[in-house]
């Protein structure tokens, strides 16, 4: 899946029909509830800016905009048809909590979990990378109350590592949607017949814990 063309172009070239082809793709594909976002406009000097037009907006052109958003997403091919024929340039927004929960940390991290994963002979899932430099895991619902308890049954308090959990009331930002100046979400392990069943959680935390607390041990000593 491509990433939309350049912000520097005009706005109306910025989306293209595939944003439209993937939100109808993974309602049709995956079953999953899709939600349109904010959108890139292309401001003076060719600077790109989010379409809410907040000044210092936390995630240019990707986040809900509306407050009912949950009650917004769609599972029908045909709704989220609509939806993207009425705002073309709408970011690619997955509600978290529903077929899916989500792992987030560091691409570093990330990576390394992902190599570390396919030497342990560990299922993966479904796995994006945003522009922002972090990595989500997709996973089956209920990461958020089982990751304090596996993690402490890992020797690790919550909470001292850089493990996002995202469920219930939150999303995640899915491909080719760009945020900001940075690029495209992308799928680092795209959706597959093969990997059509998401993994649970614990059998993904302790390679994440352990690339995330080896990144912090770094870190630390890089000081």
């Amino acid at each position: 899946m491509q990433c939309v063309e350049d912000t520097k172009a005009a706005p109306r070239r910025l989306a293209g029909p595939q944003l439209l082809d993937a939100a109808v793709g993974y309602t049709q594909e995956r079953y999953w509830d899709v939600l349109p976002g904010s959108w890139l406009e292309v401001g003076a000097g060719g600077a790109a800016r989010c379409s809410c037009a907040s000044i210092g907006c936390p995630a240019p052109g990707a986040h809900p905009t509306r407050p009912d958003w949950a009650a917004q997403a769609s599972g029908s091919g045909l709704v989220v048809r609509r939806m993207w024929q009425k705002q073309p340039r709408a970011s690619v927004l997955l509600p978290a909590g529903r077929t899916f929960d989500a792992i987030e940390v560091s691409e570093s991290a990330g990576f390394h979990a992902l190599a570390r994963m396919e030497r342990m002979g560990v299922p993966l899932g479904l796995v994006i990378s945003t522009p922002v430099r972090r990595m989500v895991f997709l996973v089956l619902p209920g990461a958020g109350a089982k990751v304090p308890a596996l993690l402490r049954g890992l020797g690790i308090p919550p909470g001292t590592l850089d493990v996002v959990v995202r469920g219930e009331g939150d999303w995640v930002v899915a491909p080719p949607t760009r945020m900001g100046s940075g690029g495209c979400a992308q799928w680092a392990r795209p959706p597959t017949e093969a990997n059509r069943w998401l993994p649970d959680t614990e059998d993904l935390l302790s390679p994440l814990a352990y690339a995330c607390g080896r990144e912090a041990a770094e870190a630390r000593a890089a000081r």
